[in-house]
């Protein structure tokens, strides 16, 4: 049983339970624990957090000897976005491959084994499955996270990713909630608009939030996005009309309500992240993730005394920040009595269910004239900047697999308008392995590709992105994502493995 400290008081522990806070460090550092005593309920990881299984679950130990019923929440989608296996890659290919192979029964058990090895760990909550159409190719932030552009597809397999996961004893966040997949604007950076009819928006945004919440997804996470049609004012985290008229009314959720992270600076520029806390939970969230980029004992009082501050003074109802601590206890009851299926059970057949997706979410043209590599090639990775929710420690491409399986292969990372140049000078006589992200989203990158196809018409073409331009090279493999297990398939292909 948790016990509180002595004088912590019933609103001052509500408002602690309501956050979601990261840390920085492997182990807890004392101000956490002493919060968690106090009536702190949540803790958000991220990849600096984490440095082996074996760590994680120290940690996660650590954790739950101070409050047995802690919720330990992650942003672990698999794919681009993995934070178990931040430095290393994911060992599954995330969810556009999983949506180009379009088997809702594959999907689902990806997902039983991402939560599998989740709860193996401690972790009982889980930021994701992202229930975005990406229905903008320009879209910076979602793209590859995304099961598609089809509205149907994305709901069939957002609902089965909820329940795979789910089935494992740890509960889904599905986000980002009203929709960013039409977006051209990143929400870490600044605000993102989506300027649809509200026709639109029920057919294509809502409709895979409907199939979640049909599906039984314990949390939904808001965007912080502006959507006019649905609230002219306010971002959708701030909007009593999106998170408490449309998601508890109209869709008729009933479960967690969590921000997206508060420090990013569509909230934090524009309202401050003790300010956008409190508008938050008056529109109907229940835990204010707060921890990316803000992880100390500093910003866990600010935003506890903003939430104090605005109950005392009649801004924020007092019921509604206790309803708000109801539900994120509520969600660890239900952690605790999931009774997870074979969490605590050996990797078995589900280990390679990644790489086996993987493999079956290639698509490839020009194999028909194509004979496998022999020799080892020169991979020319073209490097986008990574977006924030990806991060730059996570390595991507092929290059490590065909190491391994052509030795002596050699590397290079380019970009800027002389990357093509630059390319066909590294790699000498070599056959070139070009690895592209977004191709269609970077004219750069493209124009790269005209002056390495123009030079060595032999370059091999890897999209590790939203395969939108069209396909070319002597061999194109597009893989629908860039995680560890995406490139292991590509390299089999290139080396005929």
């Amino acid at each position: 049983m948790t016990t509180f400290a002595r004088g912590t008081d019933t609103l001052t522990r509500d408002a602690l339970t309501v956050l979601q806070p990261g840390f920085t460090g492997t182990t807890a550092p004392d101000w956490l624990l002493r919060r968690l005593g106090e009536g702190l309920a949540s803790v958000g990881l991220f990849g600096r957090n984490i440095a082996s299984p074996e760590q994680l679950r120290s940690l996660t130990a650590q954790l739950r000897a101070e409050r047995e019923d802690v919720l330990v929440a992650i942003d672990e989608e698999g794919g681009d976005v993995t934070r178990l296996e931040v430095r290393t890659g994911s060992s599954f290919p995330g969810n556009h491959a999983l949506g180009a192979v379009d088997d809702v029964d594959l999907t689902y058990r990806v997902a039983q084994e991402l939560g599998r090895r989740l709860a193996r760990c401690g972790v009982n909550l889980n930021w994701a499955p992202s229930a975005d159409v990406n229905s903008n190719p320009a879209n910076p932030v979602i793209g590859v996270r995304s099961f598609g552009a089809d509205t149907a597809r994305v709901a069939r397999h957002t609902a089965a990713y909820v329940g795979g996961l789910q089935s494992a004893g740890v509960a889904a966040c599905t986000k980002h909630f009203p929709g960013h997949g039409d977006t051209a604007v990143d929400s870490h950076h600044a605000m993102p608009r989506i300027d649809a009819d509200p026709e639109v928006l029920q057919e294509r945004e809502l409709a895979p939030f409907r199939a979640a919440v049909e599906a039984g997804t314990r949390a939904v996470m808001s965007a912080h996005i502006l959507v006019p049609a649905l609230d002219p004012d306010r971002p959708a985290t701030l909007s009593r009309r999106i998170l408490t008229e449309l998601l508890r009314g109209e869709l008729g959720y009933d479960g967690l309500i969590v921000t997206d992270g508060m420090e990013m600076r569509a909230i934090a520029d524009t309202h401050g992240i003790e300010r956008g806390s409190v508008l938050a939970v008056a529109a109907g969230a229940d835990a204010i993730c707060v921890g990316g980029g803000l992880a100390d004992d500093e910003t866990v009082r600010r935003l506890r005394d903003a939430l104090v501050s605005a109950v005392r003074s009649g801004e924020l109802a007092e019921e509604r920040l206790a309803e708000a601590a109801d539900r994120v206890r509520a969600l660890a009851r239900w952690t605790a009595s999931a009774a997870p299926r074979g969490a605590d059970e050996p990797e078995g057949d589900g280990a390679d269910v990644g790489l086996l997706a993987a493999r079956r979410a290639l698509t490839v043209t020009g194999a028909e004239d194509f004979t496998p590599l022999t020799e080892p090639p020169y991979v020319a990775a073209l490097t986008p900047v990574a977006n924030i929710a990806v991060g730059e420690e996570t390595p991507w491409g092929v290059a490590a697999e065909l190491l391994r399986m052509l030795p002596g292969t050699e590397t290079g990372s380019f970009s800027g308008e002389d990357a093509g140049r630059a390319v066909l000078e590294a790699a000498g006589a070599r056959r070139i392995v070009a690895v592209v992200r977004d191709e269609h989203r970077h004219p750069w990158m493209a124009r790269a590709l005209d002056t390495l196809l123009a030079g060595r018409p032999g370059t091999i073409v890897v999209e590790m992105g939203v395969p939108q331009a069209a396909p070319r090279g002597a061999l194109h493999i597009a893989t629908h994502g860039a995680a560890r297990v995406c490139g292991r398939a590509a390299a089999e292909v290139i080396a005929g493995r």
